[in-house]
């Protein structure tokens, strides 16, 4: 009797404790059920098709397309001068006198004349000075038409061309674009620098440019119209291939948006931006922030649409 006992009790613990465990899962199961889905916070941007210009950067010199030097007749010194720099002169007229006596030799004063009408862009020699018939007393240019002087690497030759356009700015108009076009190319380099000269003219001409100015140039090389066209930054990579993330639904009610994984093929890159060839159209909505954390059909919360 005693035994039958301590049999019956062992037997209601035992099933106490299955009981218990069965429960314990039971609670397990409807947390798993329960369960919330992870939201991601992105940024987006809507991809539309637009021009996307690839171009090398130099800097250049403005000069006067046509500029000549006065010398003057014969040695001696100046006696008088009769302009200014920034003058505008006209062929023939009198820049400076030179005196080319000596002691016990006296000579008229020659006259030193503009070999071309225009303007006076550098006038060197003040009164007292001793020239010689090599001397350069003044350059006179045309300064209706000025050109940019720049000189190119051996390596970037092959993509410069006549009739190029370029995009143009200064220090002295921050934030202002000239437009410019190629319009000589010297068919040599230069042995000591291997550099080729390349010219462009403003074009339209604008008189808020001077000679003397240094000019940035971009020169455009490649031109894309039509260019499906994303930040480089929204770019992933997975197992070495480009992907983007696009939103395949936006957020309905409760239900939030969903992204999908797309393959994309990729074009040039300029300034940060990259031209997409495939996997993309013009319209979709791409993540462009929080895109690394992302899985294909994950579900995001869209913080801001980048414009």
């Amino acid at each position: 009797m005693k035994k039958t006992g301590i049999k019956i009790m062992a037997a209601a613990l035992l099933a106490a404790l299955l009981f218990a465990g069965c429960k314990k899962n039971d609670g397990n199961d409807k947390k798993e059920e329960g369960e919330v889905e992870a939201l991601f916070a992105v940024n987006t941007y809507k991809t539309k098709a637009g021009n996307l210009d690839e171009y090398l950067e130099f800097g250049g010199d403005v000069a006067a397309v046509s500029s000549v030097a006065a010398l003057p007749d014969m040695a001696g010194k100046i006696s008088r001068t009769m302009v200014n720099v920034g003058q505008m002169v006209s062929k023939n007229q009198v820049l400076a006198y030179v005196d080319a006596s000596r002691p016990g030799m006296d000579y008229s004063a020659s006259p030193v004349k503009a070999p071309i009408s225009g303007r006076v862009i550098s006038f060197i020699p003040t009164i007292g000075t001793m020239v010689s018939q090599a001397t350069v007393i003044a350059e006179i240019a045309s300064t209706d038409e000025l050109e940019i002087k720049v000189s190119v690497a051996e390596r970037f030759i092959s993509r410069i061309s006549l009739g190029q356009t370029a995009v143009v700015t200064f220090d002295a108009y921050p934030g202002v674009e000239f437009k410019a076009k190629v319009f000589e190319v010297s068919p040599v380099l230069d042995k000591s620098s291997r550099t080729m000269s390349v010219k462009l003219k403003i074009n339209p001409p604008d008189n808020r440019i001077k000679a003397g100015m240094y000019a940035r140039v971009r020169l455009i090389t490649e031109s894309i119209k039509d260019a499906i066209v994303v930040p480089a930054g929204a770019i992933v990579t997975r197992e070495g291939s480009p992907y983007l993330f696009v939103i395949s639904s936006q957020k309905n009610g409760d239900t939030p948006a969903k992204v999908k994984l797309c393959a994309v093929e990729q074009g040039i890159v300029v300034d940060n931006k990259t031209e997409i060839t495939k996997g993309l159209i013009a319209g979709d909505e791409i993540v462009v922030k929080g895109q690394n954390l992302l899985n294909d059909g994950a579900s995001v919360n869209i913080v801001a649409v980048q414009e």
